[in-house]
């Protein structure tokens, strides 16, 4: 394994490999204990798209690894001007030992994996975003013990979260329902894929059908970066799903509730729910720090 490009590029083997490390990773961490195994190695981070949790976990857990971390604005260097993907990725390869990429494209992101020599990690784009759904299982792992035989329950957009966590499921072996308005279902090639890797998957327009007896309950903005002109249409349009008290009651009395941040309390999740007993929101967002320490140390410890 070179690249993180899309889930289905990890193994079930990978993912328990990454969460095993991820949980000792962040176990150090809380006792002061340092694992430098990426001393005097430099990932650089190509960002076409705002963030605050992407950025600041791979900066820090590059800095505890022992590592630097060079942000790259698309508009600061030559591919913000015309320089093709592909010589971007063959000079960066010269100057660095990994790259993360956030970007609006997920071609991008597999035209870097083909020719960069280093290894390339999807830091989110239009298709997949699978460090978040990493840091994901790493939460759903200590709440439940475990990542398999539960029901797991999407609530939203079918964007690019829902594909990366469709794949997931499939993967580790958690059933899957995404409960979503018509004609915002996931890209029908990721349903596919969900199922050729055996993922028991239900895609449905009912919300509260969908939450009963959920294990976990999980959902996103409605209005993701590059949609915001269709604001106002999305609105009315996503309007009843939203993960709220209503849903929590049907699902199980243990069922954790997830986003993958930045929320909207009162539109996809009340406000209540986000900071109820039930929530696990912070955790995970705190997980993305541990969960991509454990992919960086993965790809890069050998470069």
């Amino acid at each position: 394994m070179k690249d993180l490009i899309s889930m289905a590029d990890l193994s079930l083997e990978d993912i328990r490999e990454i969460l095993d490390l991820a949980a000792e990773i962040k176990e150090k961490r809380s006792q002061g204990k340092i694992i430098d195994h990426l001393r005097n190695k430099s990932l650089g981070m190509i960002f076409e798209k705002s963030s605050t949790r992407t950025r600041v976990s791979f900066e820090v857990g590059m800095n505890d690894l022992g590592g630097h971390a060079i942000y790259l604005n698309s508009n600061d260097i030559q591919i913000g001007r015309g320089e093709s993907v592909e010589d971007t990725a063959r000079v960066l390869s010269r100057y660095l030992h990994g790259i993360i990429a956030r970007v609006y494209s997920h071609d991008t992101l597999v035209k870097l994996g083909a020719n960069a020599s280093i290894p390339v990690i999807n830091a989110l784009s239009d298709e997949e975003h699978p460090c978040q759904v990493l840091a994901d299982l790493l939460t759903i792992k200590e709440y439940k013990n475990k990542i398999s035989d539960m029901k797991f329950v999407w609530v939203g957009d079918g964007n690019n979260v829902c594909n990366s966590l469709m794949l997931a499921c499939a993967i580790v072996g958690m059933e899957i329902v995404v409960a979503c308005p018509k004609g915002y279902e996931p890209d029908e090639r990721y349903v596919i894929k969900t199922k050729e890797l055996g993922g028991v998957l239900t895609i449905t327009d009912n919300p509260l059908e969908a939450a009963k007896n959920a294990d976990v309950l999980y959902t996103d903005v409605w209005v993701s970066m590059g949609d915001e002109a269709e604001e106002e249409k999305r609105l009315r349009d996503f309007a009843g799903f939203q993960i709220n008290e209503e849903l929590i009651a049907v699902s199980k009395p243990d069922v954790i509730v997830m986003h993958c941040l930045p929320a909207h309390r009162g539109l996809e999740i009340s406000a209540g729910a986000l900071e109820g007993p039930h929530s696990v929101v912070f955790d995970q967002a705190e997980n993305r720090l541990h969960a991509q320490k454990a992919v960086l140390l993965k790809l890069m410890a050998g470069e």
